[in-house]
């Protein structure tokens, strides 16, 4: 089932200018350029299955092209785990998809859907992103063998010189995701409103930033204080500045630990966990390379199968990349 943090990125991104900013910015593909996102426009998802319905968090935007029209399908994957079949569960969305605009449209020939998978976790990204790896290569299908791949953005993949360097909404978002320093934070995001032109837009960021800072979700009856749109940059500073100040000291009076101190708490709580999770991916390797079985590792190390096989496909994959895995 989606979780907060999956809702509170799908209402960013059903604001038409942080979707085209990410398009613009993070999706290198010529024809982004010639997509008329003025009218741009969210298409419903009844096509999914119900049973999926209430867990998936993605989005579907139908965008002019020209005389034509494409669709954009952004799945939003939150998990802490990486599904090594996800090239699998796109591919059913976008073949229903299909199923859907041919029933309901009578189309003669399909519009192009392009599929992105937009990744928030914090492992390596591992799963293969198209469905002709997931299928075994003997015997060879050849010409007829099935292809489908998504275009993977994994969030920890972007480095914050990329992310400041872009310097708009979404790169923004990413930063607050990836490189949490509250200072910075709160000296950037006046800044950035006041260069931005679609101030609800950018006052959507300010909002999301807010409550995630605070509270560490973004409850219902908080949604409509997603709305508020700021009128300067001078009222972004007040509200953020007086608003942490009010709330660190009302919270350190009743002897309450505030959102703030557990927002940076989390993030030391979060490179703990990446550093332990480096060094136990360094053991499962030294222990492989020693020809230990898998089955053992697993044991030796209270790991599951599935997880060393993972942390080895990752290895191979850097590997294959020219990562260095031993830093």
């Amino acid at each position: 089932m989606a979780t907060i943090h999956d809702k509170g990125y799908k209402f960013l991104f059903s604001n038409r200018t942080i979707f085209r900013q990410l398009m613009e910015s993070f999706i290198n593909q010529p024809w982004v350029k010639q997509l008329d996102f003025d009218r741009a426009e969210r298409v419903d998802k009844s096509f999914i299955d119900e049973e999926y319905r209430e867990w998936e968090s993605d989005l579907i935007y139908r965008i002019p092209f020209g005389k034509e029209e494409i669709y954009v399908y952004i799945l939003l994957e939150f998990q802490s785990t990486v599904d090594r079949l996800m090239a699998l569960r796109a591919l059913n969305y976008v073949v229903s998809f299909y199923m859907e605009l041919v029933r309901s449209h009578h189309l003669k020939k399909l519009p192009p859907i392009f599929p992105i998978v937009l990744y928030n976790g914090d492992g390596r990204w591992t799963a293969a992103t198209d469905i002709a790896d997931l299928i075994e290569s003997e015997p060879s299908l050849g010409e007829y063998g099935l292809h489908f791949r998504y275009f993977k953005l994994a969030e920890n993949e972007l480095s914050e010189e990329v992310l400041i360097e872009i310097d708009n909404i979404v790169s923004t978002l990413f930063l607050v995701e990836n490189h949490y320093e509250l200072e910075k934070l709160l000296a950037r995001l006046p800044n950035l409103f006041d260069r931005e032109e679609d101030k609800q837009a950018v006052s959507l960021l300010i909002n999301w930033f807010w409550q995630m800072a605070l509270h560490g979700r973004i409850s219902p009856e908080n949604y409509a204080q997603m709305e508020k749109v700021f009128r300067s940059k001078e009222e972004v500073e007040t509200m953020l500045t007086t608003s942490f100040e009010d709330y660190y000291q009302k919270a350190h009076e009743k002897g309450i630990e505030v959102g703030i101190e557990k927002g940076i708490e989390k993030g030391i709580e979060k490179g703990i966990e990446r550093g332990a999770k480096a060094n136990q991916a360094k053991t499962v390797l030294a222990m492989t390379e020693r020809g230990f079985a898998r089955e053992l590792i697993a044991d030796v190390l209270n790991l599951s199968v599935a997880e060393v096989e993972e942390i080895i496909a990752g290895a191979t994959t850097a590997q294959t990349n020219g990562d260095n895995i031993h830093e």
